[in-house]
């Protein structure tokens, strides 16, 4: 749906609101090609399934059904590859990477551009994940095709920013 207006009042953001100009899922920048939506990611185990769990009513509900969370902690084991591959948030504020619009980071900016809202933030949002594809070529040239086990952190964080890290 397009033009709807959605409210956020969370633990980190309070009183923001957006607006959904696109199609959920549709009409994306023609240089960002994710490989996973938000719900194939936290169906897959991300950011050690703590991501997001006060704010589940701003996404569809089918993203959360069986999606790996846990509320009270970053646990890495709910994680695809089971391990930590995140970093603090102080780690992202202190390099200025987290705007007011998304304060929980390139993720929760994903979810929303995926639902159809459009802002001046999204140029910047692109080019950081198009920054990753470095991660890309490192498994590429130090694995064997199929091999998951090798360089599991790189992996894990490729899924982070929705790059299919098993197809490698």
């Amino acid at each position: 749906m397009t033009n709807k207006v959605v409210e956020v009042s969370d633990l980190m953001q309070k009183n923001y609101k957006y607006k959904l100009t696109e199609p959920m899922g549709k009409n994306f920048h023609p240089e960002f090609k994710p490989e996973l939506t938000p719900k194939e990611m936290l169906e897959l185990g991300v950011f050690g399934g703590k991501y997001m769990t006060d704010c589940t009513n701003e996404f569809p509900k089918d993203w959360f059904k069986n999606a790996k969370l846990c509320p009270e902690f970053h646990n890495a084991e709910l994680n695809y590859f089971k391990i930590n591959a995140s970093k603090p948030l102080s780690y992202w504020k202190k390099k200025d990477w987290i705007h007011f619009e998304d304060p929980r980071g390139w993720f929760q900016w994903y979810c929303r551009y995926y639902m159809g809202r459009r802002i001046e933030d999204d140029l910047r949002q692109i080019k950081r994940w198009k920054a990753m594809r470095r991660h890309i070529g490192q498994v590429k040239k130090n694995c064997e095709p199929g091999n998951l086990a090798c360089r599991p952190k790189q992996r894990q964080a490729l899924l982070h920013w929705a790059y299919d890290s098993r197809k490698m």
